[in-house]
C-alpha cells in the first residue's frame, strides 16, 4: 500500500482530519460547544437565613407551641393505629387483592379526618384548588415539586390513594401499620426484579377500573428546592392511563425549605416553632396520554412537567434523582457537594454509562482532588493522574475538560469533558487503529517500548517514561488489543492522545510533496484497517 493510500485511511478514521487545506493541520477545536452550563442554579441546595428578630421569634413561640404540638401529633398518631390496624389485619404485607367493603370504608373515613386534625395541629393551614378526580377519571396523582417529607399532605388533600414506598418504610413501629392502610406499593433494595414487579404491579392497579385505590407519585423521585422541576422518572407514566397533576406551594414568609442533608428532628421543630404553616395543594385539569405518548413514557412525562412548571412559573431542568445521589457521595468524599451535579440524563445519554460508572468517575477524581483546594485540580494534578508530562497535548485534553476556563476543573466539569470527548472519539474504529500504530511490529501485541515511541511522538517528549501507565493497562509484559480497547473505553481521558498521532501522521502525508507521498516507506507500520488493505483502491495504488 502507498503511503498517500495510508494516510487516506488514517483520515478517514479521524473526525475532522483531512478536511479543507491538505497542507494544514486540521484544528485543534474543544467541541465543549455541545454542552452548555445548566440554565438553573443547584436545585439539591438550599440556603436559609433567619435573622436575628426571626430566631428570637421561633424561640419565644417554641416554647409555648413545641410541647403541645408534639403531644397533639403523638395522641393522633395513637388514636389513628387501631384503625389501621382493623384495615390491615389478616393482610399479607404485599396485597395481592384490595382491601374492600366495611373496613375499606371506616379506615379511610376515620384516617382522613384524624389525618386532618395531624397537620392542623401541627400549624398547617391548606388550602385546595381545582377538582379531586375520581379513580375511573385519573388512576394517578403525580405531586411536585418535592421538598419535604411534609409534602405528604397532598396524600391526605387527596382522599388517602396508594403510595410507592420502600419495603422498609412498612417494617416501621406504628409509622409502618398507617403505611400500609393505604395498600401502599412496596419496593425492595434487596430484590433485583423490584424494578421490574412494581411496574407490573403499578400497571395492574391502574388499569384494574377503580378497583384499586389511585396511586399518588412524586416524580422527581427526591427533594428539590422548589426552584425548578428536575426530570421526572417515568414510572408513573408507563402505564399510558390519564395523570392528574398535582401543584404543591409553599407560600410562607420563612420559606419552609430544610432538605434531605438535615436531619427530620430539626425540620419538624422549625415547623412546630412558627404560629402556622400555610399550604397550596392545586389539582390541575387530568392529562391524557394520546399514542404516541402511551408508547413513549418519557415523552409523557416531559410533557406533563412542563405543563405543571408553567403553571408553578418556574423552569425546568434535565437534573435527576442520580445527581443528587452523586453530590452526596461527592460529599462524602470530602468534595465540594456542587461538585456532584452534572445534569445525569445528558451525560449518560454521551458516555452510555449507569450511574455506578459515573460514581466510579467521581472516585477517581476524588482521589487527585482530595488535596487540592477547594475540590479542584489544576492541570499538574491532572497530568500526574495520567501518569503523563505536562505537554501542548495534555493542555489540549486539559481545556476540554476546563469549559470556564480558569485553569482549573472540578467534577461537572470533568464528566462533561469525558462526554465531549468520547461523543464520538472513542471508537471501536479509532481504539482499533491506535493499536495497530502501537503495534510497530504487527505481532498483534504491544511492548513497552512500543508504547514508549508512540506516546513520546504524541506528546512531544523524547525522555518520557510510560512505564507506570504500562504496568496499568498491560496484565503482563505487553498489551493485548482487548486490553487495550478496555483501557481506551474505561479512561475516555486517553482517546485524545490515542488520536493525536493519527491527526500528527495524516497532516505529515499531507503536507509532503506528491513525489514523496507516492514513494513507499518501509519505516512505516500498517495503520489502516483489514477492510482498507484489501479495497480495490488500495490495490491499484499498489
Amino acid at each position: 500500500m502507498s503511503r498517500s493510500a495510508q494516510a487516506a485511511a488514517v483520515a478517514a478514521t479521524v473526525p475532522g482530519a483531512g478536511v479543507g487545506n491538505v497542507g494544514l493541520r486540521p484544528p485543534m477545536v474543544p467541541r465543549q460547544a455541545s454542552f452548555f452550563p445548566p440554565p438553573v442554579p443547584n436545585p439539591f441546595v438550599q440556603q436559609t437565613q433567619i435573622g436575628s428578630a426571626r430566631r428570637v421569634q421561633i424561640f419565644l413561640l417554641g416554647i409555648i407551641l413545641l410541647p403541645i404540638r408534639v403531644l397533639l401529633v403523638a395522641l393522633i398518631l395513637l388514636l389513628a393505629w387501631p384503625f389501621a390496624a382493623i384495615s390491615t389485619v389478616c393482610c399479607p404485607e404485599k396485597l395481592t387483592h384490595p382491601i374492600t367493603g366495611w373496613r375499606r370504608k371506616i379506615t379511610q373515613t376515620a384516617l382522613k379526618f384524624l389525618g386532618r386534625a395531624m397537620f392542623f395541629s401541627m400549624g398547617f393551614i391548606v388550602a385546595v384548588k381545582g377538582k379531586i378526580a375520581s379513580p375511573l377519571e385519573a388512576p394517578v396523582f403525580v405531586a411536585a415539586p418535592h421538598s419535604t417529607f411534609f409534602d405528604g399532605i397532598a396524600c391526605i388533600v387527596a382522599g388517602l390513594p396508594s403510595m410507592v414506598s420502600r419495603n422498609e418504610n412498612a417494617q416501621v413501629p406504628l409509622i409502618g401499620r398507617l403505611l400500609r392502610a393505604v395498600q401502599p406499593v412496596l419496593v425492595s433494595r434487596v430484590d433485583p426484579d423490584s424494578r421490574k414487579n412494581t411496574i407490573n404491579e403499578i400497571i395492574k392497579r391502574t388499569t384494574s377500573g377503580g378497583e384499586w385505590p389511585q396511586i399518588l407519585v412524586f416524580p422527581e423521585g427526591t427533594c428539590t428546592n422548589r426552584s425548578c422541576l428536575i426530570t421526572f422518572k417515568p414510572g408513573a407514566f408507563i402505564p399510558g392511563v390519564p395523570v392528574q397533576p398535582v401543584l404543591l406551594r409553599y407560600p410562607n414568609k420563612l420559606v419552609n425549605r430544610l432538605f434531605f442533608f438535615l436531619f427530620s428532628i430539626q425540620l419538624c421543630m422549625l415547623t412546630f416553632c412558627q404560629l402556622f404553616t400555610k399550604v397550596e395543594v392545586e389539582f390541575m385539569p387530568v392529562q391524557v396520554p394520546n399514542d404516541e405518548e402511551k408508547n413513549d413514557p418519557v415523552l409523557f412525562a416531559n410533557k406533563v412537567r412542563n405543563l405543571m412548571a408553567e403553571a408553578l412559573g418556574i423552569p425546568v431542568t434535565d437534573h435527576t434523582y442520580e445527581d443528587c445521589r452523586l453530590m452526596i457521595s461527592a460529599g462524602q468524599l470530602t468534595l465540594p457537594m456542587e461538585a456532584g451535579l452534572v445534569e445525569f440524563t445528558k451525560i449518560s445519554r454521551k458516555l452510555k454509562l449507569d450511574w455506578d460508572g459515573v460514581r466510579k468517575h467521581l472516585d477517581e477524581y476524588a482521589s487527585i482532588a482530595s488535596s487540592s483546594k477547594g475540590g479542584r485540580i489544576g492541570i499538574e494534578e491532572f497530568a500526574k493522574y495520567l501518569k503523563l508530562p505536562v505537554s501542548d497535548v495534555l493542555r489540549q485534553l486539559f481545556a476540554l475538560f476546563d469549559r470556564n476556563h480558569d485553569g482549573s476543573i472540578d467534577f461537572r466539569e470533568y464528566v462533561i469533558g469525558l462526554a465531549v470527548l468520547c461523543n464520538p472519539s472513542n471508537t471501536e474504529e479509532i481504539i482499533q487503529v491506535a493499536f495497530k500504530l502501537f503495534d510497530v511490529d504487527e505481532d498483534g501485541y504491544i511492548t513497552e517500548e512500543e508504547f514508549s515511541t508512540i506516546l513520546q511522538a504524541s506528546l512531544g517528549v523524547p525522555d518520557l517514561d510510560v512505564s507506570g501507565l504500562f504496568k496499568e493497562i498491560a496484565q503482563g509484559d505487553s498489551i493485548s488489543y482487548e486490553e487495550f480497547k478496555s483501557f481506551a473505553l474505561k479512561h475516555p481521558e486517553y482517546a485524545k492522545i490515542f488520536t493525536t498521532y493519527l491527526d500528527l501522521q495524516t497532516c505529515h502525508v499531507f503536507s509532503l510533496p506528491e513525489e514523496v507521498q507516492t514513494t513507499p516507506s518501509t519505516a512505516s507500520n500498517k495503520v489502516s484497517p483489514e477492510k482498507h488493505e484489501e479495497s480495490t483502491s488500495d490495490k491499484k495504488d499498489d
